[in-house]
């Protein structure tokens, strides 16, 4: 008699079952999960960890699976800052973490520079934005503090099997676009709750076109969805970064959807897309750039995991070399992480910048996470960040619209919202 074919299986599948010690998964069933990795921040973490651990009398599982990432209240700038950042720091000094990285730049790309991601692993990270990881392969999403609690004493976490929503994007991107334009585009069309607790799977032409930063990218803004995990499976693309991050061995072969996997397709041209913007207050009030074509804006802000690493430097740089924004705009720039910014100073991509009337500031979260008072009231902020929730980057009065690096860059240069294809042009 011959064997009958094991059924097709998803990416979340696979990565679920492997780290839930299984052949196999079906989605809608919980199961307990061994976790790979575990990583917060000074505003998610040590504060609100350290004193469940002292009640319980409780040590860490495994501190070679924990990372520490110093990035939402640093450099500190006020009494409540120094608090946090220093109940941090002390709690890392006694725990002895061996993976600590303090004013470095945000998290979610710290962790894949320093080679903490890779192809098969099931982590989870005290921040929304975790899902960044599933760019690499990897199923990653954000937890919170209780949660965290419990991941430190057992080094264990169930989860409930999620259906999986694949993306397809056919084509390429067109000069002047990104992948933040992609993920604004489906967040508009699906909604902040349409991949309530799903796994979105981002394929085809279009994704495996783009650079590992420009997938970090779709994947945390998956987060924008509602979507649990955010994936991307592993290629040659992926490999040869995990290189350049010392983990050149991890495999790949098995870390993809099986043909008939059971799953709900979308289908998107990557060639049809107009750079697009999301007006206040939601990622979801996203139209293309020509319906707000002519807002006034006041700051543009290159920043934040989303829109300031290496790539999107050089994106806005494109856009503003031999240029200076406008009369009246505030330019500034704060890079995701210390090594993006060498390398865009090396390069010569931060001077461009800089010579456009840029400010330069801090790396870390800053102003996205609301730090910094950076952002005036009453202001129309363009910004690159994930999200334009009322109050979130300042003042409540304060307007901020979401776009590319590029189309920040060209409103910069305007001084209003405009389509950076003209400038480029």
């Amino acid at each position: 008699m011959t064997p009958t074919a094991p059924p097709p299986r998803t990416l979340a599948q696979k990565l679920i079952a492997r780290a839930a010690g299984k052949q196999r998964v079906a989605v809608g069933e919980i199961v307990n999960c061994k976790v790979d990795l575990a990583m917060f921040h000074d505003s998610s973490g040590p504060r609100r960890l350290k004193p469940m651990l002292d009640a319980l009398g409780a040590t860490i599982w495994d501190k070679s699976k924990v990372v520490l990432v110093m990035d939402h209240y640093v450099p500190e700038q006020d009494d409540d800052a120094r608090r946090i950042v220093r109940i941090a720091r002390d709690w890392a000094r006694e725990q002895q973490l061996p993976h600590v990285y303090d004013s470095i730049g945000i998290c979610h790309v710290v962790l894949p520079q320093k080679g903490h991601i890779r192809p098969g692993l099931f982590c989870v990270g005290g921040d929304s934005h975790s899902p960044t990881g599933g760019a690499f392969g990897a199923y990653m999403f954000g937890i919170g503090s209780t949660e965290m609690l419990g991941v430190m004493v057992t080094g264990e976490l169930w989860v409930r099997v999620p259906q999986t929503l694949r993306m397809h994007w056919r084509n390429r991107l067109c000069a002047g676009l990104s992948a933040k334009d992609m993920a604004l585009h489906m967040i508009a069309r699906f909604g902040m709750n349409g991949a309530d607790y799903q796994a979105v799977e981002f394929c085809g032409s279009a994704v495996q076109a783009l650079s590992m930063a420009e997938r970090m990218t779709l994947s945390n803004m998956s987060a924008e969805m509602g979507a649990q995990a955010g994936l991307i499976a592993p290629d040659q693309t992926t490999l040869d970064w995990l290189a350049s991050c010392g983990g050149a061995d991890a495999p790949t072969g098995q870390w993809h959807s099986d043909d008939g996997a059971e799953s709900i397709e979308h289908a998107f041209d990557a060639a049809a897309l107009a750079p697009q913007v999301a007006a206040p207050h939601s990622p979801a009030n996203t139209r293309s750039v020509q319906d707000y074509a002519g807002v006034r804006v006041d700051v543009a802000y290159i920043g934040a995991c989303t829109g300031a690493k290496l790539d999107d430097l050089r994106a806005a740089a494109q856009v503003l070399r031999g240029r200076r924004a406008a009369a009246g705009v505030r330019l500034l720039v704060a890079p995701a992480s210390a090594q993006d910014q060498q390398a865009a100073q090396d390069e010569g991509v931060l001077q461009v910048l800089l010579d456009a009337g840029a400010e330069l500031l801090s790396t870390g979260c800053g102003a996205c996470a609301g730090y910094g008072g950076v952002m005036p009231a009453g202001a129309n902020v363009v910004s690159t960040t994930a999200r334009n929730f009322q109050g979130r980057m300042g003042p409540a009065s304060t307007q901020v619209y979401l776009a590319s690096p590029y189309t920040v860059a060209a409103s910069a240069l305007r001084g209003s919202i405009s389509d950076p294809r003209e400038v480029l042009a």
